[in-house]
């Protein structure tokens, strides 16, 4: 493999990782605020939740590459805060990621909360467990088959991104070329015999993803 192509492989995963590190930490309040509210507004944040599962990801990477420039809205605040360059950067790929990812990650968790019902929140409440350790003592455990598949979704989901990254991180070799770009590049170039090296990995770890998220669906319903 190539060197630019290694390179390429670790900028995707580390991408990935950040990622889905960041949409759990934003994602699980979210989701569970979701799975409780009865806030009439509910359906409004579930639908921009949802919206990156319909919309192209070229719009979505076309509104923040116009938001993250150096003269767009958040890009000239942060540039006048001192900040580092949004556009055409990790960090810019990273913003699009989570927002282009979020549904993969919010809604398994929120399907899982609500499966859970009341009753188990409800016991730890008439043993005097406040919210926060009823949360952390039994709604996290209980809900581990949802944050196991949140994980995997949110990180597979982000390796696959082509047009979010492209827009917003650009083709920067060694910086902001991911897998997925190295894919094109190296067709546009008639290197068949590299993207298909590139591809068949992305195959293998499709396939191991979906596989994994089988095994562990029947491991949860076989304990339950």
């Amino acid at each position: 493999m190539a060197e630019s192509d290694l390179q390429a492989l670790y900028i995707t995963l580390r991408l990935a990782a950040v990622t889905t590190l960041i949409l759990l930490l934003i994602g699980t309040p979210l989701a569970w605020w979701l799975a409780h509210t009865r806030n009439r507004l509910a359906p409004v944040f579930e639908a921009l939740v949802a919206l990156p599962l319909i919309l192209p990801p070229t719009v979505v990477g076309f509104y923040l590459l116009v938001a993250l420039a150096p003269e767009g809205p958040v890009g000239s605040l942060v540039a006048a805060l001192g900040g580092p360059r949004l556009a055409f950067s990790f960090t810019g790929m990273v913003i699009g990621s989570v927002l282009y990812s979020l549904p993969f990650v919010v809604q398994p968790l929120q399907n899982a909360f609500r499966a859970l019902g009341s009753r188990p929140l409800e016991a730890a409440a008439t043993l005097r467990a406040g919210p926060l350790d009823r949360f952390l003592s039994v709604a996290l455990p209980l809900a581990r088959g949802g944050f196991l598949t949140a994980m995997v979704l949110g990180f597979a989901h982000t390796v696959g991104e082509f047009g979010v990254v492209l827009m917003i991180g650009g083709n920067i070799p060694g910086e902001t070329q991911v897998l997925s770009i190295a894919i094109y590049d190296h067709v546009e170039a008639l290197d068949y015999a590299s993207a298909h090296r590139l591809s068949a990995g992305l195959l293998v770890l499709s396939f191991v993803v979906l596989l994994l998220l089988q095994w562990a669906g029947r491991t949860e319903r076989r304990a339950s």
